[in-house]
């Protein structure tokens, strides 16, 4: 899991590229161009970082229960696998491949960014209440925490999937501040930290 912790950090570092890449356009246009865009790209690339980790962390933690390092869980004891992967495991085949395809194929087409499907994922592979846990590392409440999470990745499909328009000002973009991507990356860096603790 080392090694998707890191990837996340390095995912991240690279999305706040985009940020100092948007305030040196800035300084050097003296505001001629409009940057806010690379703003909400770092925005857009740092959700992505964290539904990325907890793909990755998943899969690892599901490997690790197969081969008896971890903690079986309700929810890998429930999970559905295809019959070629058991026919794999019945094979011989390690669960680094037939585990790992498994979970690669049922979880390419879901996100992990809202709160409650992250909680969904992470109950696979740890019997701890996650939320309650992260809550207790960053001194906020379990409440505090998936809003706040929830108001970024609401942020972020606003962005992917509507262009970020404001309906409400005709051809107009919802306002974006390094400010506030400053905020929701340093937020989601602390969640990915605080989880990857909790599962650990």
């Amino acid at each position: 899991m080392r090694n998707a912790f890191a990837q996340f950090n390095a995912n991240l570092t690279a999305a706040r590229h985009l940020g100092e890449l948007s305030k040196m356009v800035d300084s050097l246009t003296k505001g001629a161009l409009d940057v806010s865009d690379m703003l909400r790209a770092e925005l857009v690339f740092s959700v992505s970082a964290l539904d990325h980790f907890i793909h990755e962390i998943c899969r690892i933690g599901m490997i690790e229960i197969a081969k008896n390092s971890r903690a079986k869980t309700d929810g890998y004891l429930k999970y559905q696998l295809p019959i070629r992967a058991t026919e794999l495991a019945i094979a011989g085949v390690p669960p680094e491949v037939w585990v790992s395809d498994a979970v690669r194929e049922r979880h390419s087409w879901q996100s992990f960014q809202d709160p409650d499907k992250v909680a969904d994922a992470i109950r696979l592979i740890s019997s701890k209440k996650l939320w309650d846990e992260v809550a207790g590392i960053l001194g906020m409440t379990a409440g505090d925490v998936k809003i706040t999470l929830k108001l970024i990745v609401d942020r972020r499909n606003k962005i992917a999937h509507e262009a970020d328009m404001d309906p409400s000002n005709p051809g107009g973009k919802w306002p974006i501040s390094t400010a506030m991507v400053d905020n929701a990356v340093g937020f989601i860096e602390r969640v990915g930290a605080s989880i990857y603790k909790v599962v650990m």
